[in-house]
């Protein structure tokens, strides 16, 4: 059994491997720190599992996943971010993941969740499979950021967070002026007029901690 783990802390994948290799003493475990590389490693070795975070600088972790999803399709992803369910989780099961889990979550269920995916399931936790159910009997309109691609909500996140365009740019790996387009996409999509009113918006809606 080969388990790739793609996040960029160190100490993320360390403890992942270590606890996973107490659950799973036939593992075997690879690392990678960026998505490039570990859309390279899958595409070229054998993984039963691939444990990648979201939140990577340059390639994030969410374009990783479709690229893996579209090139291996029979190899289970199963994401562990340090971002609550209720935004991502939606648009990673969408994207093809096998599943997606905390940071803040037990141990134990990363365990569940591993195991699952290698059987060839899908997991979701309980508190995400009761957001699903009572979505689906309210039958509520999805709010306005449901609607955003990967890349705008997440320099919309950024904004929220108080960075500046010049800034988003050099984390991102783009021109100042794409950056200054998503900004402005992300103003018509929400109906806001200012960056302010963006910052404002995400903190309502529960987009940045």
């Amino acid at each position: 059994m080969k388990i790739l783990l793609v996040d960029d802390h160190a100490i993320v994948r360390r403890g992942t491997r270590e606890l996973l290799a107490e659950e799973f003493p036939q593992a075997q475990f690879e690392e990678s720190s960026t998505g490039e590389e570990a859309v390279a490693r899958a595409e070229r070795t054998s993984f039963d599992l691939v444990i990648l975070d979201i939140s990577m600088p340059r390639r994030g972790g969410m374009v990783a996943l479709k690229e893996i999803v579209q090139r291996k399709p029979a190899l289970a992803v199963l994401v562990l971010s340090q971002h609550e369910e209720d935004e991502y989780a939606i648009r990673a099961l969408r994207a093809g993941a096998a599943g997606y889990i905390t940071k803040q979550s037990a141990p134990e269920e990363l365990v569940r969740a591993v195991g699952r995916a290698l059987r060839g399931g899908k997991y979701v936790s309980t508190s995400l499979a009761e957001h699903f159910a009572d979505r689906l009997a309210r039958g509520d309109g999805q709010p306005l950021h449901q609607a955003l691609s990967d890349r705008e909500l997440q320099v919309l996140r950024m904004l929220a967070l108080g960075k500046s365009v010049k800034d988003i740019a050099a984390e991102l790996s783009l021109s100042k002026k794409t950056v200054s387009t998503y900004r402005t996409r992300l103003l018509e999509k929400l109906s806001l007029r200012t960056t302010a009113e963006l910052m404002r918006y995400a903190l309502r809606a529960g987009l940045v901690d």
